[in-house]
Order: C-alpha cells, then structure tokens, then sequence
C-alpha cells in the first residue's frame, strides 16, 4: 500500500518514464524515412565536426567498449548518464573481445563467456576454446544486432556519436583464442593461424569472412547519422619482433581492403560515413608512426592512442606510458600543434596513461589531458574503468570527480565558437615557472586560456600552490576578464579591462589548473 506521501513521487516517476517513452517512439518515428546525413567533417574547419547542424567534437570519459557484447550490462544507464554529462561521443567494439588480467580484471570488454554476445551465432557442434558451443559463421546472431539497434536507437535519440570499431589486433595467443574466427572455435573450417596473420591478407578464409562480416555492420547500421567507422583498433606490424609477420606496410594494405568494402557498401548512398583509423605501428622496437595516416591511408579522421615514440615529421612524441601515471602535458600539446595544419581531425580514441587508477590523483591527469587536447585543437577519449556491469554509470566517487569535470569541460567547450577558435602555445608573454600553457582563441573576440601544473607526480614538488603573474597583449577593446575551475565549473566574478599591449594581471593560487577567460565586450 502506497501512503499518501510517496504516492505523488511515484506517480512523478511513473509520468516521467511515460513522457521519455513517448517522446522516444516519437523520435523514432520521425528520423525513420528521413535521409541519412551523417556526422561530417565541418566544412569551415577541418579540426573540428558538423553534426545536425551544429559544430561538435569528440569528448568522453566512456566504458570500455563492450556495452553490446557484454549481456548483463544495462546501456541505456550508461547512455543516460553520458547525455546528462554533455558527453556526446562513445565507441564500441563490435567483434573483438579482451582476456581478463591482473591490471584490469574487470570491464565491459571482458564478458563472462556465457556473457558473450557474438555476432555470430553459437550453434555446435562441439565446445570452443572458452567451453561454449563453437560458432557458426554462416549465421548471424539476432541478439548481437537486436542489442546493437537498441544501443544506437538510444544514442542517436541523445545525440551520441558511436564510433565502431570494426576490427582489431588480437595481442597475443590468450586473447587470440577468444575470437569466433580462430578455428577452433567454428565449424567452419577457417585456416589454423598464428594470432599475428589474422590482421592481414595472408589467409583467404579468414579474409573473405572478415569482408563478409564488415559489409554486414555497414549495410545494418549505414541508416544511422550518428555512427563512424573505425577499421581496426590498435593495427600493429612486425609484431613480436618477427620478420617472418607482416611488416607494417603489408598491415596497411590489409587496413585499405577493409576500408574499400566500407566504400562499396555505400557506393549508393549520397552521404557517406567517416571512415577513421591509423596506420600500422611497429611492434619491436615500439614506434607508432603518423605521417601516413594524415596523408595517403584512406581515413577521413586519424586516431591515435597517445603514447611513447609516437612520430611526426620524423620527430618522437612521448605522450605516456600505459597505467602510468604520467602527465606528459607539453608532448601532448606539441604533438596536437605539429599536426594541427593537416587537413583531418586528431582524434585520441584512448587514452589510458591513468586508467586503473580510480583515484583523485589518476582523475586529475586525466582531466588536465582532457582540457589540453580540446584547447589543442584536438579530440578525446579516456576509457573510464569505474563504469562496469552493475555500475553503468561510474562509481560516487568518480561521479563526484572524473564525471562531473568531463561535464564541466564538455559545458566550456560548448560555450565557445569552436569553428572560428585556434590553439597558440605561448600567447602569455609571462607567467609562472610550472604551468603548461595552451590558448584556444577566437582573435579579438574570445581568449581561452588553460593553465595546469606540469609536474609529475614523482617531482618532489608536486601539489605545491603556485602563485604569480601572467602578462599579455590584447588588441584595442573593452573586455572582460574571468578565471574558472575545471574543478568546479564556476567562474569568478568579472573585471573590465582594457586592450593594450602588456597587460599584467595577478593570478589565483593554482592547485592543478584554472582557465582565464578573456571575452570582448560589445
């Protein structure tokens, strides 16, 4: 029995769940027969999106990656959560599936097997490596694509952009042997590989089915304005050290026979998807190259995983090490400003220097990379570990921290004329010894300016208030000046200044970081 006092709260949520239902199938309705437009390069600036309309760039702090393979997990949780942050861009990977470990024993891309939802269908004979029913590859499984149109319904309603990732490396034996299309896990009598061939085109098998099931994604989700295709996560060559596995430049040409059955599985439509992706790296000795990926490979959109020895111009970038720690904050600036001018969007699609790190310290890297790579002219993705099956929206604590900040930075970003903005390191003519700089500014309009603190933990001054003066100049003008916390997402109260060459202006203390923000007043 109900008393009168909790009735009208759960009539409240019996009216709102019929609201949002309604509003949904109402959505659904009216984009059903609409043409497809999908997200695209904006036309005014190659950096940066245009989506429904309005500029856009990639920002999440996302689960990782497996909201439809993994069965138990609850999607339109973790997609709700994500909209109420601002967070408007997720991926999610489609076939390939990650071993348990020591370092992360748990996420979404980790599904219990009998969790495992499949493109393909589970049928026997026989047990597969994880003791399961071997897979059938001649027959798609209806729960896989079900659960994959509900999870792009609900992303398109918010307004999130998915990026699928089509393919992937598979690493190593272990995780290699969860894949469907290792032979002995069908009856379909694929070849008998080492894990390192299955990204390339050495094996006819395995090559066709690859195309065959990469068509099938494209022709199933190509009516959807809110996808983009990755072609394979992670594509690595001479992997191990081995000459006798592929070498990066055969890896690459493996990645542009996938892209082109993307192409011909819309040939017809008169909007095409983003095809996105980078090339091959070098397993041993480490160096993820770049270059190619912005000119030559046939990707509209370049995404790299920013890490050590990653090159540009025949210069090395040491954006991090994986579960470090470090900030790295400079390389990622330079490397984001050395490839600004090329005529695709920079897009890092993971970011995991903190990731296992569920902590304050681990949240606070990320989000001084966060703000660095969007002022930076750039786009980016931290796989957020606290979200798992049972806690698809995070943790109190990273609710509190990572989650909230991602939804300040999503609320600044969107505050400023992204098309028009500009990344300039050392606008300040001054400031204090420790603070990354970076401007992402509209001239004579709009000057966005981020200060972190730039040392590593290990620095034995790290955490240390920083105080000091920054100087400038600013073109004739009445302007407002306004500091704000990422941590917050408050602003202090305004002052007007004048424009006038070396302006000089006394900062708060900074514990971490503060954008100043520089407006003209009109």
């Amino acid at each position: 029995m109900y008393t009168n006092k909790s009735f009208p709260k759960f009539l409240f949520t019996i009216i709102f769940l019929c609201v949002h239902l309604f509003l949904f199938a109402q959505y659904l309705s009216n984009t059903k027969d609409s043409i497809v437009i999908p997200v695209r390069i904006h036309p005014d600036n190659p950096k940066c999106f245009l989506f429904r309309g309005k500029p856009m760039f990639f920002l999440t702090a996302t689960e990782h990656y497996g909201s439809v393979m993994n069965r138990p997990f609850r999607y339109e949780r973790y997609l709700a959560d994500a909209a109420a942050k601002g967070i408007a861009y997720t991926r999610l990977f489609l076939l390939f599936r990650e071993l348990q470990s020591a370092t992360n024993p748990y996420s979404t891309c980790k599904p219990e097997s009998p969790d495992y939802i499949s493109p393909f269908q589970r049928t026997g004979p026989g047990k597969a490596l994880d003791g399961e029913l071997k897979y059938d590859l001649d027959k798609w499984n209806p729960e896989f694509f079900s659960r994959l149109q509900k999870f792009l319904d609900l992303a398109s309603y918010y307004g999130i952009v998915v990026e699928l990732t089509l393919l992937s490396n598979t690493y190593e034996p272990d995780v290699w042997a969860l894949n469907p299309v290792n032979a002995d896990n069908n009856i379909n009598g694929m070849e008998k590989i080492e894990w390192p061939g299955y990204i390339t085109m050495r094996n006819p098998k395995i090559f066709d089915l690859q195309k065959k099931y990469v068509r099938k994604i494209i022709e199933f989700t190509k009516r959807y304005d809110n996808v983009i295709y990755e072609v394979c996560n992670e594509p690595g060559g001479n992997l191990q050290g081995n000459n006798k596995n592929a070498q990066p430049p055969e890896v690459n040409q493996w990645l542009m026979q996938i892209a082109d059955v993307i192409s011909d599985a819309e040939k017809d439509m008169p909007n095409k998807h983003l095809v996105v992706g980078e090339e091959a790296y070098n397993d041993s000795p480490w160096q993820q190259t770049s270059d190619s990926s912005f000119r030559g490979l046939k990707f509209d959109v370049v995404n790299i995983h920013p890490l050590p020895n990653t090159t540009y111009h025949g210069k090395s970038y040491d954006m991090g090490e994986f579960m470090s720690k470090q900030l790295k904050l400079k390389t990622i600036r330079d490397y984001c400003l050395a490839t600004y001018n090329e005529a695709k969007p920079l897009n890092f699609d993971e970011d995991n220097v903190a990731s296992e790190y569920k902590d304050y310290e681990g949240w606070t890297i990320d989000r001084k990379r966060a703000w660095v790579t969007l002022f930076s002219g750039a786009h980016y993705d931290l796989i957020d570990f606290s979200i798992i099956n049972y806690s698809e929206t995070g943790t109190d604590s990273s609710q509190k921290y990572l989650r909230s900040w991602f939804k300040n930075l999503s609320a600044y970003m969107h505050s400023v004329d992204i098309v028009k903005a500009k990344p300039i390191a050392g606008w300040l003519k001054e400031k204090p010894g420790n603070l990354l700089e970076i401007a992402f500014v509209v001239p004579g309009k709009d000057y966005n300016i981020y200060l972190a603190d730039e040392r590593e933990l290990t620095d034995k001054d790290a955490g240390k208030v920083i105080r000091g003066d920054i100087r400038f100049d600013l073109p004739e003008g009445k302007y407002e000046i306004r500091f704000y916390s990422p941590e917050t997402g408050l602003y202090s109260p305004g002052i007007k200044i004048s424009g006038a060459k070396n302006l000089q202006c006394s900062l708060p203390e900074i514990n971490g970081d503060i954008v100043i923000r520089i407006s003209k007043v009109d």
